[in-house]
């Protein structure tokens, strides 16, 4: 067991400690946590406080269709410890991390409920959306769930799917949107921007002789937005959050220059995160550093220029558009 950002989070069924609960939960993989998840998680911890009980998100790593289909699997959202903070947001008390591999892949649905959710965690309220699928082969729905509730005395509550702008939300249509570039349409479902949480990579960004202090991010391997450039926040350390325009993509305007997300900052000053091992202008940083970049909007596609003194102009007016932004929503607060 540990301990993430206030929440107990276990690594398997043998982590819980017993007795466990009596309990309200709700399962699901919760990828990005949007609005449609944190509806049915602050749910269940409102039942739970009203009912003196606890409350634990139930959900699984490797995401299942990692282990089952590996070729088709989509890019997550969120790792492991980003959704144990979202999901400490809502109220929940604890979350039960089940290891998807073969043993629980061929779990039937009532050996699920009895072993998982009755024996380990004495479940007693269970949360769910409406197209919620359980066990082996997602044979059992909410039907056969209610049937077993009856069986085992938990109640389940299902709800509606959320819309937001006439769009129904769910992780695959943000992953949609975000893979698409429209990062202003995810973050209506998400309820807070989309953001990449990483590190620093090593090296200089060819911005740094462009225009304005630079960071390029370290290689990630989970969902990235369309290549475009994007008016965004970059947090440094957890501590100071500047304005930015970043880049997505492969710099094509450099021969060679390759792949990369390049964050350009606007409203830079020095901070101090300790003994550095590497810098950008005064900005000392160590290579480790924490990173968390948010995508506000988008404001164009990647477009090779003629020469890097069309693409600096170019730079020049994706910076004003940028404080245009930033501008115009810390006036309606919306920032």
């Amino acid at each position: 067991m540990s301990i993430s950002s206030g929440i107990a989070v276990f690594r398997s069924v043998d982590e819980v400690p017993q007795p466990f609960g009596p309990c309200i939960a709700a399962i699901g993989n919760f990828d990005g946590v949007h609005l449609g998840h944190r509806q049915i998680l602050s749910a269940a911890a409102e039942e739970a406080r009203a009912r003196g009980m606890l409350s634990i998100a139930i959900t699984f790593d490797p995401h299942p269709a990692q282990f089952l289909y590996p070729a088709e699997a989509p890019k997550l959202l969120t790792t492991i410890a980003e959704r144990s903070e979202l999901i400490r947001s809502t109220g929940i008390n604890a979350m039960l991390v089940l290891p998807f591999d073969e043993a629980l892949s061929q779990l039937s649905a009532e050996e699920f409920v009895r072993e998982i959710l009755v024996e380990t965690l004495r479940v007693r309220g269970l949360h769910e959306g409406s197209s919620f699928r359980f066990g082996h082969g997602a044979k059992a729905g909410i039907s056969e769930l209610r049937e077993f509730g009856a069986e085992f005395g938990f109640v389940v509550e299902v709800h509606p799917a959320v819309e937001v702008h006439g769009m129904e939300v769910s992780s695959s249509v943000v992953r949609a949107l975000i893979a698409a570039g429209d990062v202003r349409r995810a973050r209506w479902m998400l309820g807070r921007p989309f953001a990449v949480h990483s590190t620093p990579a090593s090296g200089r960004g060819i911005g740094t002789r462009l225009l304005v202090p630079t960071v390029n991010l370290a290689p990630y391997d989970r969902l990235l937005p369309g290549f475009g450039v994007y008016v965004t926040r970059l947090t440094v350390d957890g501590r100071r959050c500047f304005q930015a325009v970043t880049n997505v993509g492969n710099r094509p305007t450099f021969e060679g220059a390759g792949f990369s997300v390049e964050t350009h900052i606007l409203d830079f000053e020095e901070i101090e995160l300790g003994p550095p091992t590497g810098s950008w202008f005064s900005l000392t940083y160590r290579y480790e550093t924490h990173l968390k970049l948010e995508f506000m909007l988008r404001l164009r596609e990647e477009i090779t220029w003629p020469s890097p003194e069309a693409l600096k102009a170019q730079i020049f007016k994706d910076v004003a558009r940028a404080k245009n932004y930033f501008r115009l929503a810390g006036k309606l607060g919306a920032v």
